[in-house]
């Protein structure tokens, strides 16, 4: 195996669902040990479909596996008693712990970051929240979906006329996770020369509104936010716009001149040249729509090898997988089917990124099944076996 950027981190992990899991998959895919804390009745991730079908079910959901690859787990009930004691214990043997419960719900249950520093003062707290810590919505529930509306971003999704389109793909929570994993890297590249710990406060919400920043500079320059079909990036001029092909839809992404002639002159039509930022129901806007609806997706394809012009038909999500654009740079894996002894394995993401050499972990572990790695890690850590088997009980009902 080699040498991984992370090996001798020690991570745990008292998240659920994504943000925080993405954080933490980041930060196992590099080589840290992380060590997934989670209540007798698991993260609520496990019970999300859709499930695939093999020996172990509580790592049957397809959403579980695909950011808890890489991990352990370990449950600790923390509101029995003992339960706090039990997860300090193991914050003693570590370098970073990643939260994403509502504030204040820690320093309750006794584990805030004011209890982890008096056992470990070089630990890394990172608080993944909606809104902050702190602020007038940071006790408000939300999800994606309200973070986008709040931040002022699907405004800028769909037509003037029409309802907000939904965006099918958690935005904020991807965001804030990626966010909090680099964030803590930065903060254990602090420690080596301070000695010290610290504590970081990710906002989901905010962390959304930093993934436009020429749309909100746009904004903060001028005053006023742009009707949604004028901005460049929603459609706002010829040259950056979806177009329907004969039998599906193509992109064309022609910002540059270059591109734009390159485009123009490809199907004929020099007389386009000038009407690169036209508007949508222009003229030139007619015309590109008529010659795109003139050819199929096999033949855009074949005329965008042909002529670099920044356009590129469009695939399902299903193509896009399967085809050789992603396959061969190792984007989707094969990791083996939990529970099943490696005999099975399916397919999985990996981190998209390349390191000349030391780099991603390519141990190839899949999702744990909960609980798995109870009795070895609190043993280690000092946990009475009596006490380990108590607090580690996996059941079936939310206490």
């Amino acid at each position: 195996m080699p040498n991984q950027v992370l090996s001798g981190v020690r991570v745990l992990d008292l998240t659920r669902l994504l943000p925080g899991g993405l954080c933490t998959l980041v930060l196992a895919d590099l080589g840290a040990d992380v060590i997934k804390i989670e209540a007798p009745t698991g993260d609520p991730a496990r019970t999300r479909g859709p499930h695939l079908p093999d020996a172990e079910p509580t790592t049957s959901s397809a959403s579980f596996r695909a950011v808890n690859r890489n991990k352990r787990s370990v449950v600790i009930d923390l509101k029995a008693p003992g339960g706090p004691e039990a997860l300090l214990a193991v914050a003693r043997t570590a370098d970073v712990l990643v939260e994403s419960f509502r504030p204040g719900v820690l320093d309750r249950l006794g584990v805030g970051y004011d209890a982890l520093c008096e056992v470990n003062p070089g630990i890394v707290f990172c608080q993944i929240s909606g809104w902050g810590q702190h602020g007038p919505h940071a006790l408000t529930a939300g999800h994606d979906l309200n973070y986008l509306a709040a931040m002022g971003l699907l405004s800028h999704t769909g037509q003037p006329d029409d309802p907000p389109s939904l965006v099918p793909m958690q935005v904020a929570d991807s965001a804030s996770g990626l966010y909090a994993a680099t964030s803590i890297l930065a903060a254990l590249h602090e420690r080596r020369e301070s000695g010290r710990g610290q504590r970081i406060d990710v906002s989901i919400a905010h962390a959304a509104l930093t993934l436009a920043p020429m749309t909100v500079a746009g904004v903060l320059g001028t005053g006023r936010a742009r009707p949604t079909n004028e901005g460049i990036w929603s459609g706002g001029a010829v040259c950056y716009q979806v177009y329907r092909c004969a039998d599906g839809w193509v992109a064309l992404g022609a910002l540059e001149e270059k591109f734009w002639a390159t485009w123009c002159q490809g199907v004929g039509r020099p007389d386009l040249l000038a009407g690169r930022y036209d508007p949508s129901g222009s003229t030139t806007h007619e015309e590109v729509t008529r010659i795109m609806a003139g050819r199929t997706r096999a033949q855009w394809r074949e005329f965008a090898e042909a002529n670099d012009c920044c356009l590129t038909v469009l695939s399902g999500l299903d193509e896009a997988l399967d085809s050789d654009l992603v396959r061969e740079r190792g984007t989707v894996t094969r990791l083996p089917h939990p529970g099943t002894g490696g005999q099975q394995e399916y397919d999985a993401l990996t981190l998209p990124v390349v390191f000349s050499r030391a780099g991603p972990d390519f141990r190839r572990l899949p999702a744990p099944a909960l609980g798995s790695d109870s009795e070895t890690v609190l043993k280690e850590c000092g946990v009475p076996p009596e006490v380990s088997r108590r607090l580690s009980a996996v059941d079936g009902a939310d206490d």
